[in-house]
């Protein structure tokens, strides 16, 4: 019977449950393993896994896996807090960070109150303006890859589809985000790999969002990847100017940076709060059986 330590972390209310292999050098995930230390009922909770190591070039090197056990693509808000929990751990002490996360080196640095900065990589696999048909409704949607994939659908889009059948207007509290969302993430215009669903409405200059996460399969409080993806959608879309903030269903606000120059994106970054919650440990033979 070992003990395993953890450090639970939110960044903007996406939580994540932080391993660091020097405190537990005999921790290997499994998939069985994170499923179960992630489960808000029977384990930790948390929306993701982080394995933080040393990296012998680097200051750090994170590896995320989704709470279905799956390993993740990039997560931006698990970044955030990777950078915060190295930072407090004094695993660097210069004003920027770099570390390695799925074989590509990232960069970023500690602000005051808690906000963390993350430099992300340029969109890519852009996409504008495509319909998905879901339920016989042909809905206008939006593809960015911002590290992982993502669809973006703006409210007025999902009211032109569904004025008919709906004979009012949605706001974006309205959206079903879980099954159309989760119809979406497995439309066969996605296989294999599916897809990250963003719901958007934009309000006095600010882009409200709510995210139907894969391998967490539900709705996230927040989305770092998806709201580098919605605010990048409207700019082309609303000319929303940079930077640009964007209210996650969890009530706080992530702020997405860039510069635009001969049509390139170069720049892109994301800011937003990254708090160490609580820490703690388990016994591998009550969680990990």
């Amino acid at each position: 019977m070992e003990k395993v330590f953890f450090h639970k972390y939110s960044g903007a209310g996406n939580d994540f449950v932080i391993i660091d292999k020097n405190e537990n050098p005999g921790f290997a995930p499994s998939k069985e393993s994170i499923i179960k230390i992630c489960d808000r009922h029977f384990g930790v909770g948390a929306d993701g896994l982080i394995v933080f190591s040393n990296h012998p070039a680097e200051d750090f090197e994170m590896n995320y896996y989704n709470s279905d056990g799956s390993a993740g693509s990039l997560c931006g808000n698990g970044a955030r807090c990777a950078i915060q929990f190295a930072k407090l751990n004094c695993k660097f002490t210069a004003e920027k960070v770099s570390f390695i996360s799925n074989g590509k080196i990232f960069e970023g640095e500690t602000l005051k109150d808690d906000l963390v900065k993350f430099f992300m990589e340029a969109p890519a696999k852009i996409k504008y303006n495509f319909k998905i048909k879901i339920d016989n409704n042909l809905i206008n949607s939006s593809f960015v890859h911002t590290g992982s994939p993502h669809v973006v659908i703006k409210v007025e889009d999902l009211n032109e589809a569904y004025s008919k059948p709906l004979q009012r207007k949605l706001n974006l509290e309205d959206v079903d985000v879980i099954n159309l969302g989760r119809s979406i993430r497995y439309h066969s215009d996605f296989a294999p790999e599916g897809t990250n669903v963003n719901f958007i409405q934009i309000l006095e200059s600010k882009v409200y969002i709510r995210t139907y996460e894969r391998g967490v399969e539900n709705e996230t409080l927040a989305c770092g990847t998806g709201s580098a993806a919605a605010a990048f959608i409207a700019y082309v879309s609303d000319n929303l100017k940079p930077p640009i903030i964007i209210k996650t269903s969890g009530g706080d606000e992530l702020i997405v940076d860039f510069q635009v120059e001969k049509s390139r994106v170069k720049n892109l970054s994301l800011i937003g709060p990254a708090v160490n919650t609580f820490n703690g440990y388990f016994y591998t033979n009550s969680l990990l059986k």
